[in-house]
């Protein structure tokens, strides 16, 4: 038999995929794991599609561990700098005319 996905499905879903799949559910983050409902699972060991014998446990987490994630405004993508002052504006800052140090 293989490990049902669970990654992503709600507390009470997940013990219903993994009873369906004759596998038994282990929450080291919950110790009220048999009464959440609508919490999430964030994590899963081992991976979905492992094969493993049945009534073989599956460990589930429903928190991220520090550093991991969890809070936030979502992906963040890296920006680059926008252009700095220069260029030819620069170089003629204090000139009112771009040609009047060319004709003198």
């Amino acid at each position: 038999m293989r490990v049902p996905r669970l990654v992503g499905l709600m507390a009470v879903d997940a013990r219903e995929a993994a009873a369906a799949q004759g596998v038994l559910l282990a929450a080291p983050d919950r110790p009220d794991f048999r009464r959440a409902v609508v919490d999430h699972v964030v994590r899963q060991y081992p991976p979905p599609g492992v094969e493993v014998p049945r009534g073989a446990v599956v460990t589930v987490w429903f928190d991220f561990s520090e550093g991991e994630g969890g809070g936030g405004a979502g992906v963040r993508e890296p920006r680059v700098p926008g252009p700095g002052g220069g260029g030819l504006r620069r170089e003629r800052d204090g000139s009112a005319d771009l040609f009047e140090s060319v004709l003198r």
